[in-house]
């Protein structure tokens, strides 16, 4: 199996042609009706031009971030594979246009892939779904063992992102999120992160609307509605969107950002828009008052606004307790991962030109909300 060349749309528009080149880097190119009624889909990697761009390197295999978004991370990616074996398929042999030809359509965000590559897999109905059996079945994979339920997880879990096991279901009409604990969390993940959720919307930080799921095994799944995906008149309106390491090239692997930079790539992106600096701001006193360090280039991303033509912050989301591999938050304050203080935090400010007395309120603000809702769960 080799793609050599794969189209890219959007809302049914053709937006260019992706073509793997002999080293493997994968190069794109607009189509000519996008130059001209089209947006520039990722704005710092490919402005709105009639050229052949090729990535500077490897970082994404080859792919420009924008395209590597599309594609499912740890969990998605493991189940891909496990249904490649199934399909007699070397995950080995397959290249990163191969896994986009078989997303297809089924991506997180807008952009949708053709022609598409289908995995033969057995359709399930939605009303059988028994989470604490999907939950189960998550765990056996985990552990690198067969389930009978593998065909419906890489249906609805297939291309998700981040780390952790999810499937996607539908509830009340609408499409949700909902994730299940890994071998190594607590088994109250869920539980947690949406008391996290709760806290983070108490501290003025939008966030996706959430529930928890209900479990005869622990105290529920934690569920948060696509925000991809919204109802419009005329139908299912999906979002173009793109994470901080996509905009920035950034290998979300890897501590490589300070919230500095986030701070001035919202300024830019939103054309100076005070709500949404303050919005990740705000975001970055939760994250190091609830001690949430798992704040990687991927968990912060922006939606395209077409009629506006700038780029807003989505809904935060992975907020839940944690340390890293490090111990450090993966997006430093002020240079410093570690131990932030609160003259971190007003550095961050100043550096940003956010009025110092006023940041200086908001991180104590949230500082008094997170030790009232969290401190049960802060180690």
């Amino acid at each position: 199996m080799r793609t050599g060349k794969l189209d890219v749309f959007y809302d049914d528009r053709l937006v260019g042609s992706l073509v793997e080149s002999k080293d493997r880097r994968i190069a794109f190119e607009y189509s000519d009706l996008w130059i001209n009624e089209g947006f520039s889909i990722s704005p710092r990697s490919l402005p709105l031009e009639k050229r052949v761009f090729i990535p500077t390197g490897y970082t994404f295999g080859g792919l420009f971030g924008v395209f590597s978004d599309s594609l499912p991370d740890a969990w998605g990616r493991l189940l891909l594979d496990r249904m490649l074996k199934k399909n007699g398929i070397n995950p080995d042999d397959i290249s990163e246009l191969d896994r986009l030809a078989i997303i297809g359509e089924g991506g997180m965000g807008a952009l949708c892939y053709k022609p598409s590559i289908k995995l033969k897999y057995e359709l399930y109905d939605d009303l059988s779904v028994d989470l604490d059996e999907l939950s189960y079945s998550c765990q056996e994979v985990l552990k690198s063992k067969d389930t009978d339920n593998l065909d419906y997880l890489y249906k609805y879990g297939g291309s998700s992102g981040g780390a952790r096991p999810k499937v996607t279901i539908t509830y009340d009409d609408e499409e949700w999120l909902v994730k299940f604990p890994s071998h190594l969390d607590n088994k109250n993940i869920g539980f947690i992160e949406y008391e996290y959720n709760e806290c983070a919307k108490y501290c003025g930080i939008n966030v996706a609307e959430h529930r928890l799921f209900k479990s005869n095994n622990c105290k529920g799944y934690f569920g948060s509605k696509r925000f991809d995906k919204k109802k419009s008149p005329d139908g299912v309106k999906r979002h173009h969107m793109l994470t901080a390491s996509a905009i920035l090239e950034a290998d979300f692997r890897t501590p490589c950002l300070d919230y500095n930079d986030l701070i001035k790539l919202t300024r830019i992106l939103s054309i100076d828009n005070k709500t949404e600096v303050e919005n990740i701001f705000r975001l970055m006193c939760f994250n190091v008052f609830a001690h949430n360090r798992d704040d990687h280039a991927k968990n912060f991303t922006y939606i395209y606004d077409d009629k506006k033509d700038i780029w807003l912050m989505s809904p935060a989301y992975d907020l839940t307790y944690s340390t890293t591999y490090y111990g450090e938050h993966t997006t430093s304050i002020n240079g410093n991962g570690k131990n932030p203080t609160l003259e971190d935090i007003v550095s961050v400010a100043k550096s940003n030109n956010i009025d110092t007395e006023k940041a200086g309120e908001i991180a104590e603000e949230i500082s008094l909300k997170v030790n009232e809702r969290l401190n049960k769960f802060i180690k």
